[in-house]
């Protein structure tokens, strides 16, 4: 009896083996990456620069967190570089001790497996799908009333590409602080949003000394084997502890390196935003109208579909997105996400022409 496997993210050596596939030949709809690749100007510099392997990096990363301040509009010293987010969430978890946990979800199972390491409770606050999966705050700090510590959001989340904005933000933030419940908000997809500053929570880190923003180059920026990620908080002793206890010169000499040239090449982030805009609005237009999907308003480079047509499935429609060299996310894998759901992100326009219509194929 053959059963097909099941398969989480890119997975794509498995897929390859499965569908008789090359790498080569697969648009993958389910990275989240930024289709326009690194930024040339990055490669060019990181190949001239290659001797920088011989020599340690700053420990401080003085002249990486100075180019931060600037692309973020905060001082440098609320600023912690790191090995990735994976880093960082591992070292604020460690630092905060939190007894008890909220997660909103569905969301990024990494969030979950760090906690597993702490001696903190961990439970989810399921964003509904019936209000389109935006945040109810006064219903979210009614439920933090019940004891919890410690708050964990992406947002924009993955896989739903909701965000929750400025105002409700800030709102949920003072009764955080008047809780003592410390924040941490993930913000790996921020850049992709329509208008930025309506959604992040940078500029909050100033006024709220209860607060944690994490953010990384893998997504906007077509990085994630660089391992390079910051957070930022205001919260300068807690910030202190994180840094005791990260792993000495925790980003190499290239990382560091490379991390300032990407913040710098305006023209590429110029360039990546104008695709991702225009194609984003394109494709949530075209999958609304087609009457076998339901779709949400995306503020991330992707977008959740629920599957309407009965008896056809996430994973029926996967199948019939990679046959033809598109591979999709099948969200079965979420928590916190009941029905048949898929997420696809943003690619090169003729590559999206064809997922669109693969996604109407796959329905009738």
């Amino acid at each position: 009896m053959n059963t097909k496997p099941v398969f989480h993210g890119s997975d794509i050596e498995k897929i390859c083996e499965y569908y008789h596939l090359k790498k080569e030949d697969i648009v993958r709809f389910g990275a989240n990456v930024n289709p326009l690749g690194l930024s040339e100007n990055v490669k060019a510099s990181i190949a001239s620069h290659l001797d920088l392997l011989s020599t340690y990096p700053d420990r401080e990363y003085a002249s990486l967190r100075e180019t931060l301040s600037g692309y973020c509009g905060i001082p440098a010293e609320y600023i912690l570089p790191g090995n990735g987010s994976s880093e960082l969430i591992a070292l604020l978890i460690e630092a905060r001790a939190p007894k008890h946990t909220l997660i909103l979800g569905p969301t990024y199972s990494e969030y979950s497996r760090e906690l597993s390491f702490s001696g903190s409770t961990q439970k989810y606050y399921h964003l509904q799908e019936e209000n389109d999966f935006q945040l109810d705050v006064d219903d979210l700090c009614r439920t933090l009333e019940e004891g919890y510590d410690f708050l964990i959001l992406c947002n924009p989340n993955n896989p739903t590409s909701s965000a929750v904005l400025h105002g409700d933000m800030e709102r949920l933030l003072t009764f955080c602080e008047a809780h003592d419940i410390f924040v941490m908000i993930d913000e790996t997809y921020v850049e992709f949003a329509p208008d930025i500053s309506a959604v992040t929570a940078v500029p909050f880190t100033t006024r709220f000394r209860n607060l944690m923003v994490l953010r990384g180059v893998s997504k906007f920026f077509a990085a994630p084997g660089m391992r390079f990620g910051y957070g930022i908080t205001g919260n300068t002793g807690f910030l202190k502890r994180m840094r005791e206890k990260q792993i000495p010169w925790s980003l190499n000499s290239i990382g560091a390196f490379a991390g300032e040239e990407l913040f710098k090449d305006r023209d590429y982030i110029q360039k990546t935003r104008k695709l991702i805009l225009n194609e984003r609005s394109r494709m949530y237009r075209e999958v609304s109208q087609m009457s076998g999907y339901q779709t949400y308003e995306p503020y991330a480079n992707f977008l959740l579909v629920k599957i309407l047509k009965e008896g056809v499935t996430s994973s029926d429609v996967f199948d019939r997105c990679i046959k033809e060299g598109l591979m999709i996310r099948d969200c079965s894998s979420f928590q916190c996400l009941d029905g048949e759901f898929v997420r696809f992100c943003i690619m090169m326009p003729e590559d999206n022409t064809k997922l669109m219509r693969a996604l109407k194929n796959a329905v009738g």
